[in-house]
């Protein structure tokens, strides 16, 4: 079976998203399956890559950036020349939907569900159209978590024929330290640091919090007005920003940390791949009650503490009660290893994800 997997971006192009496919599609390869990754180019040329047998990533000429929204003409018209059985979709990515409609032959399409459309309300406006004429299209919409399909107003018109596949990760990456604590409790966070991640308010918290120093893991628009709070409220000594961190140098990270923190205040932060990976890394983790996959990654007094978005004062409340409370951070962190383990393993995902392709594709040969 032929997958044309279809998003903005891929390896090594950083990003949960870009991981999540490059994991799908170097995992279903191993299983028999023939896959292309059309994401855009970085830069105004395309580049075709065959990284292993099975595999080739199109990399489409990049025209300009709008919107958060990398926009190629040329990906469509290379997709009008990938005959596939399955086109699977990340979702949202709108010039994805046009490429997927030009795949020849009408190919059942698979939709990734990942996030509603948040912050960019004119592109909306512009791509509802299409993106109902998406929903209408697609044979299936996987859903990270079940809670996203009840507070989507997109999606619910469609449960019907959502699928819940939890994005799962290489848990025998994410290993527990057997190291003592550190002497002063340490949080971190891994991330793009992007609007919706709530940092400001964790830098709001940790002035409230004595005790504790803050990691933050990752590049974005954001660090600049975040390191400008951090040296106005006099954090300079208590916070360190790392930058982007290797792949391959995420799990030692991990095990360098105490506690880990997602302080996401909008639905834009749609599941949480970093929470999972966490977790496997026995942490327990803080994050915010989103009504999205957050809290289903990370279950309130069992892996971790789930508090209210936007809110500082309820994030000091709980890094100071994990602070105070070896104990309780180290049944935490057992238990979220078990869940790790249990729901959020690539493998579970793979099998899945194959259920899914199995289905549409029988349901085509009897349609």
């Amino acid at each position: 079976m032929h997958i044309l997997h279809i998003y903005k971006d891929y390896p090594p192009v950083l990003g949960g998203i870009e991981g999540h496919v490059r994991d799908l599609a170097e995992g279903l390869v191993a299983r028999g399956y023939q896959a292309t990754v059309l994401v855009t180019s970085t830069d105004r040329g395309t580049s075709i890559e065959r990284p292993s047998p099975g595999l080739t990533v199109i990399r489409a000429a990049r025209m300009l950036h709008l919107a958060s929204t990398p926009l190629s003409p040329a990906m469509i018209a290379l997709a009008r020349g990938i005959r596939a059985d399955i086109v699977h979709l990340q979702f949202p990515y709108p010039p994805g939907d046009l490429a997927a409609l030009a795949a020849p032959g009408s190919p059942p399409l698979v939709i990734s569900y990942q996030s509603d459309i948040v912050r960019q309300k004119t592109l909306l406006r512009l791509y509802r159209p299409l993106l109902a004429l998406t929903l209408r299209r697609a044979a299936r919409i996987i859903t990270s978590s079940p809670g996203y399909i009840a507070s989507s107003p997109f999606l619910r018109p469609y449960a019907a024929k959502c699928e819940v596949v939890p994005i799962g990760v290489d848990v025998t990456r994410f290993t527990p330290n057997d190291r003592r604590a550190n002497a002063v409790p340490r949080l971190l966070f891994v991330g793009r640091l992007r609007y919706y991640k709530g940092l400001h308010f964790l830098i709001e918290a940790l002035r409230q919090v004595e005790g504790a120093e803050l990691w933050i893991a990752g590049n974005g628009p954001e660090r600049t007005r975040l390191e400008r709070q951090v040296a106005d409220a006099g954090l300079g000594d208590r916070v360190r920003f790392l930058g982007d961190v290797a792949d391959e140098d995420l799990p030692a990270l991990y095990r360098q940390a105490d506690i880990f923190v997602l302080p996401s205040h909008l639905r834009a932060e749609a599941f949480g791949i970093v929470l999972v990976e966490a977790l496997a890394s026995g942490l327990p983790c803080i994050s915010t009650a989103l009504g999205t996959g957050t809290d289903f990654v990370n279950v309130h007094n069992e892996t971790g503490l789930v508090v209210p978005p936007g809110d500082a004062t309820a994030l000091a409340e709980a890094i100071r009660r994990l602070r105070d409370d070896p104990a309780l951070r180290a049944r935490y962190g057992q238990a979220a290893v078990h869940r790790a383990r249990t729901l959020f393993s690539r493998e579970r995902m793979l099998d899945a994800v194959e259920r899914v392709y199995r289905q549409v594709v029988r349901e085509r040969g009897q349609a």
